[in-house]
């Protein structure tokens, strides 16, 4: 935070990815206006298509995604200024997802190039050391062209003592790990929880309860309702469509307002956020929304506003999200940003 209202980071692909952007990208937020100015390239590092901050520290991590994988992590000066800590290897191919710890102690990272999932500690600074572990997943879903092999899309560690959600789109699957803390190693929890075939699982949310959870199907265009168990147990409830227009839909970003009353899905190819409410058994579609684009990446939910990155559309569209409908409304003029593929308020 400044005086001046909060700084807000937007990764991009770069040249190395396909993209046109040059790293990592800042941001001036207005609280009250949810306005965004742009402050310039604060990072030039390539392909920095997710980024994540640590929970108590101010450092900011950055997948790479690259052939070879890495990760970089950055202090955060006060006007959203990023000074290097450290790089490292992944072990992985094209990482496209992280999260850290609970705890801050470790850092997480799915490689969707190879379906692996890397742990990396990290120092007292939020520095990462070498990885302490990496486990590959195997197998293959029905899509010959994008479930050829494992894919892993997202980690999520859980915020109390339940176990690392990994979810893989090559596998149609949900790996759960326990972390050895003092190893830093991976252990398996129970079998992988498998999807129908051919969704291609891509990301999750959690509700704020702790005992529910949606999972987006980018291959499939589903939203699937899990009950999550004391025991870190995953049952499916049901599934609904991603979205109710017509088209080829591929859903990318999915997650639970900050009240926990509405959940909100991100679809590309058709450019719409949609939104439903979570007071039944599964989510019931209340309203859907165009983005202005094709390709809605990701998203960011913070105070009343929603931020969408249209990674095609070279922007990041702002909306104030209504309090008692849970539905966004575009204000102001799109932000341009060059192949925009992470918003972190």
């Amino acid at each position: 935070m400044t005086g001046q209202g909060a700084i807000v980071h937007i990764g991009c692909y770069t040249a190395e990815g396909g993209g046109r952007g040059t790293g990592i990208v800042a941001a001036r937020r207005d609280p009250e206006s949810g306005a965004l100015t742009p402050l310039g390239t604060v990072a030039a590092t390539p392909s920095p298509s997710f980024l994540v901050r640590h929970p108590r520290l101010p450092v900011l991590y950055a997948v790479n995604e690259l052939p070879t994988g890495e990760v970089s992590a950055f202090r955060v000066g006060a006007d959203g200024d990023l000074d290097l800590l450290g790089v490292r290897l992944t072990g992985g191919a094209a990482p496209c997802h992280l999260a850290v710890a609970p705890d801050g102690g470790h850092l997480f990272v799915a490689n969707y190039g190879d379906g692996s999932v890397t742990v990396l500690p990290l120092d007292e600074r939020g520095a990462p050391g070498e990885r302490s572990d990496r486990v590959r997943h195997e197998g293959h879903g029905p899509d010959p062209e994008r479930q050829e092999h494992a894919h892993a899309h997202m980690v999520s560690p859980a915020p109390g003592r339940g176990p690392l959600l990994a979810v893989d789109l090559g596998t149609d699957s949900l790996y759960r790990y326990d972390l050895d803390a003092g190893s830093g190693r991976l252990v398996p929890r129970g079998p992988r929880v498998r999807t129908a075939a051919g969704t291609g699982p891509r990301h999750l949310a959690r509700h704020p309860d702790g005992r529910r959870c949606w999972l987006v199907g980018e291959l499939d265009g589903s939203v699937g309702a899990y009950e999550l168990t004391d025991d870190g147990a995953l049952h499916e409830r049901g599934r609904v469509e991603a979205s109710g227009r017509a088209g080829h839909v591929q859903p990318s970003e999915i997650a639970v307002g900050p009240d926990g009353r509405f959940l909100y899905v991100a679809n590309r190819g058709i450019g719409t956020v949609a939104v439903f409410a979570l007071d039944g058994s599964l989510p019931e579609l209340v309203a859907e929304v165009e983005t202005d684009g094709e390709w809605p990446r990701h998203f960011a939910l913070t105070g009343s506003h929603l931020y969408v990155a249209d990674e095609r559309a070279d922007m990041v569209r702002v909306f104030r999200v209504d309090p008692a409908s849970g539905v966004p409304t575009a204000v102001g003029e799109p932000v341009p940003v060059p192949s925009p593929t992470c918003v972190l308020p």
